[in-house]
C-alpha cells in the first residue's frame, strides 16, 4: 500500500515539475518577443528621425544635400558626407538641431571643392 502511494505521490510531482519548467519556458519565450518587439520599434522610429532630418535639410536654401547622409540612433543625429564650402557645415547641423526629437548632432561633414 505504502508503495502504491508513494508512485502516485511520485508521478504527482513529476507532473509539477513539468508544468513549473514549461511556465518558465513560455515566460522566457514572451520575455524574448517583447525585446525583439522593442527593438523593431526602436528602429523604426530611428527610420523615421532620419527621414525627418533629411527633409530638413533638402528644405534649408542654400544647402547642398545630395552628398550628405544621415543616422539616427536614439534621438542622437550624425551627418556624414561632403558640402561644398564651411557655411554649408554650419547650416546642415544648425538645421539637423531644429528637428524634433533630435538630442544631438554629430556633425561630420567636410568641405569639398567642386
Amino acid at each position: 500500500m505504502k508503495s502504491a502511494v508513494l508512485k502516485a505521490l511520485g508521478g504527482v510531482v513529476s507532473v509539477m515539475v513539468a508544468c513549473n519548467v514549461y511556465a518558465q519556458a513560455s515566460d522566457a519565450a514572451a520575455g524574448a518577443q517583447a525585446a525583439q518587439t522593442s527593438v523593431k520599434a526602436e528602429k523604426k522610429a530611428n527610420r523615421q528621425l532620419g527621414r525627418q532630418v533629411r527633409a530638413a535639410l533638402a528644405k534649408a536654401k542654400g544647402l547642398d544635400v545630395s552628398s550628405i547622409a544621415v543616422r539616427a540612433k536614439g534621438g542622437a543625429v550624425t551627418l556624414t558626407g561632403t558640402v561644398p564650402d564651411q557655411g554649408q557645415i554650419e547650416l546642415a547641423g544648425t538645421t539637423a538641431k531644429g528637428v524634433a526629437g533630435v538630442s544631438s548632432v554629430s556633425n561630420k561633414l567636410n568641405v569639398q571643392q567642386q
